[in-house]
């Protein structure tokens, strides 16, 4: 269905105040519902869990499976535009959506961002003259595949086709030996073996479009994983060399215009040693939604990504980036509230003393109970230079018990 312009504080299409809906309730789905309804929108989210940190702050909670008929026309007799905040949504689910109210992005795009084989495939052809290409890589789907495996894709990290996230689903492996009981390991579903490369760094760009082909690019983000989860984003000059960074941005909107993209896109890419000064960029996934790496745009520029979201869903004119200040966000994660291990009882973190720090800001996503691993929140740390914000950020690591940043 075409997008159109939805005013907020209007009266919609259904008869209601207009409102904007989005598939899956976790904390992303929760900053767009904050950016949404600051914008003067009602909100909606479909999501199966009573608890989830955007069903509980949003207008109306449609609280089903994401296949579920019933909760699908909820939604739509709800809503007058729609989005996804995470990228395992059933494809299938937004197209029966967008089949009567706008979905942004919509069911192609996603479908695409859940296989990582038409993901790169659809990488390769967005990219063909830029030099930015993924890994080299082999589809292992069958015996016959898994024999036929080049040896100069060896080592490399074996990773499911699909439903993968935050390190999941993925496995190192050194020969073929280990890739035969690794691919057992992982169930024989269709999996993407891909070379190791010699890694320099890691970084994702974030990009917002619209219906009608306009594009906004944020700065290129340097970012630091732990066991597979995202634990430091930093932005500012001399992050990254300049020269990676023009050529991340404008891959990053070559792969949102081919795709035909409505909302906010991040792609993730390697900096690896090719020997060069600067290194060389490799494409490695992408998300169809507000990213973890994006969130300092919340404290950091003029615009944030969850604003840009319902922007691009609701036909409103994107706005051009500018980023005010040097950041750097910290990942919280559920560990921080159990210092004497996993068995012990839970304690709040020193948040007190953290936010003394200047320039600090803390996001909490509303999670009932604290978890190892599981994702609790962020904290951006702004300020008027970049060595101002790297003393901050190493304050605020050293009182949370987190490892010094490099």
């Amino acid at each position: 269905m075409t997008l159109k312009t939805l005013l907020p504080g209007t009266t919609g299409a259904t008869g209601q105040q207009l409102t904007l809906g989005v598939m899956g309730g976790g904390q992303l789905g929760r900053m767009f519902v904050h950016a949404a309804q600051a914008m003067g929108y009602f909100t909606a989210v479909l999501d199966p869990d009573p608890a989830s940190p955007a069903g509980r702050v949003a207008h109306y909670h449609v609280q089903t499976a994401y296949d579920d008929e019933q909760g699908l026309a909820q939604l739509m007799q709800r809503c007058d535009a729609i989005t996804t905040e995470f990228e395992n949504v059933p494809a299938p689910a937004l197209l029966t959506l967008g089949a009567h109210r706008p979905v942004a992005p919509g069911a192609h795009a996603v479908a695409v961002a859940q296989d990582r084989l038409k993901e790169k495939a659809h990488f390769v052809a967005s990219l063909p003259t830029s030099g930015i290409a993924p890994a080299p890589y082999a589809a292992i789907e069958s015996d016959a595949l898994l024999a036929a495996v080049p040896a100069d894709l060896l080592p490399g990290i074996l990773k499911t086709a699909r439903l993968g996230y935050d390190g999941k689903g993925q496995v190192r492996v050194k020969d073929r030996a280990e890739l035969a009981t690794a691919w057992d390991r992982l169930g024989r579903v269709p999996c993407v073996l891909e070379k190791m490369l010699p890694l320099k760094a890691e970084c994702s760009v974030i990009v917002a479009r619209g219906a009608d082909g306009q594009a906004v690019s944020y700065p290129v983000q340097r970012n630091t994983h732990v066991d597979g989860i995202l634990a430091v984003t930093e932005v500012f000059d001399g992050a990254l060399p300049a020269v990676l960074c023009e050529k991340a941005r404008a891959a990053t909107i070559a792969i949102a215009h081919q795709l035909q993209y409505v909302g906010v896109l991040c792609v993730e890419y390697f900096v690896i040693d090719d020997g060069s000064a600067d290194g060389a960029l490799v494409v490695n996934e992408m998300a169809p939604r507000p990213h973890n790496s994006g969130h300092y745009t919340q404290n950091a520029c003029d615009v944030s990504q969850f604003e840009q979201q319902v922007r691009a869903m609701a036909g409103l004119p994107l706005r051009a980036v500018r980023q005010h200040s040097p950041a750097i966000m910290l990942n919280v994660l559920g560990d921080l509230w159990f210092p004497d291990g996993a068995h012990s009882k839970p304690r709040s973190p020193v948040w007190d003393q953290v936010l003394a720090l200047p320039g600090t800001h803390l996001h909490l996503y509303g999670k009932l109970d604290a978890r190892p691993g599981r994702k609790m929140g962020h904290l951006n740390i702004t300020g008027g230079s970049v060595a101002e914000v790297k003393a901050t950020a190493q304050s605020a690591a050293r009182l949370l018990g987190l490892p010094a940043l490099a």
